[in-house]
């Protein structure tokens, strides 16, 4: 029987580990990725709906497989996945090394809990022992050098590696993980590959250190040279461009794509409106609830700074903060309560 894995791992270097593992491992795979607290349990949630859509399209000829790596679970938590689980037929699976996971790993037969390996080892282990993955051990070096640096083993000859790789990805914003988290999980992917190829070579550390800026920029570039931060926004832009009828709200009469957390405003936001014509300005918030407005001579957009966040500017650049903004891991909910927020401070001036 097909196999679908629905993979949910952490957001660090050996979470993305894991995942950088079992998308070579398995053909048909959907990934996720979360924060410790609230946003395992909205992660999982979306997995739910995600299997449930996908048995209701394409029946139930495939064996499902939710795996967690790198999370630990609640009983709470785990009590309540394990009983979704078997409401939609799915099997579970948890590979963690997080001590504070010990209650849920007594009480779930499904929780394999390992303090004394990261999780991207126990991960690769698991998948040798159950898929033949790695056979020639190809991957075994790099599995090592994140090894190394989770659990700090400072006495291991990778261990300088992995500190580089630890950096290199925790330092990786240029793509907004909730708008855009295939792209992001892509981008980080990418990198650990790169870093799998330079892992051999003489002062290692050294290189991967100092080719890190050109192996970003490689991920970006797609035609002419240019600049990292053009490079990234150009990206970004065609990604807001691409995905602008999810992105889409409206104030009165003029239609703008709202973006979340992207920053550089005055570069992607210039661009966005330069490239999409058709729309009258772009709203870009971050988790706080400030935002920052750019048009391109469509909309005044001091004046719609002023009237939903008490803020101001310029005709074409302004800025301001929403009162009592509520953040959301779903990018879905935040678009819905910036719309409802915009329509009631609206409301509110007509009356």
């Amino acid at each position: 029987m097909q196999q679908h894995i629905y993979h949910l791992s952490h957001i660090d270097l050996d979470g993305y580990g894991c995942q950088y593992l079992t998308t070579q491992c398995f053909n048909k795979i959907d990934c996720f990725n979360a924060n410790y607290g609230p946003e395992v349990t909205a992660r999982l949630e979306e997995i739910v709906k995600r299997i449930e859509q996908d048995k209701f399209l394409h029946g139930e000829d495939t064996e499902r497989l939710i795996l967690i790596t790198d999370l630990n679970l609640t009983t709470k938590e785990g009590s309540w996945i394990e009983k979704e689980a078997i409401r939609i037929g799915a099997k579970l699976q948890l590979l963690d090394h997080h001590a504070t996971g010990a209650n849920a790993a007594e009480r779930f037969a499904w929780y394999l809990l390992d303090t004394s390996r990261s999780a991207t080892l126990i991960t690769y282990n698991w998948l040798q022992q159950h898929y033949g993955f790695d056979s020639e051990n190809d991957l075994a070096t790099i599995v090592q050098a994140i090894n190394a640096i989770d659990i700090w083993v400072s006495e291991d000859e990778l261990f300088e590696y992995g500190k580089v790789m630890l950096g290199m990805i925790s330092g990786a914003k240029e793509i907004n993980r909730i708008l855009f988290p295939a792209e992001d999980r892509g981008f980080k992917l990418s990198m650990i590959q790169a870093a799998k190829l330079m892992i051999h070579n003489t002062d290692a550390p050294i290189k991967l250190d100092d080719e890190l800026h050109q192996i970003k920029k490689s991920f970006f570039l797609k035609e002419k040279n240019n600049t990292k931060d053009n490079l990234v926004a150009a990206y970004v832009t065609a990604l807001l461009t691409t995905e602008k009828q999810r992105l889409t709200i409206t104030y009165k009469n003029a239609k703008g794509i709202l973006g979340y957390n992207i920053g550089s405003a005055s570069i992607i936001g210039n661009a966005c409106m330069v490239e999409n014509d058709d729309y009258d300005f772009y709203m870009d918030v971050n988790f706080r609830g400030n935002f920052s407005l750019r048009s391109n001579n469509k909309l005044d957009v001091s004046k719609m700074a002023a009237v939903i966040g008490n803020g101001g500017g310029h005709p074409n650049a302004a800025g301001g903060k929403i009162e009592g903004y509520k953040d959301s891991f779903v990018y879905a909910e935040v678009r819905e309560f910036i719309q409802n927020y915009i329509n009631e401070r609206i409301q509110t001036i007509i009356e």
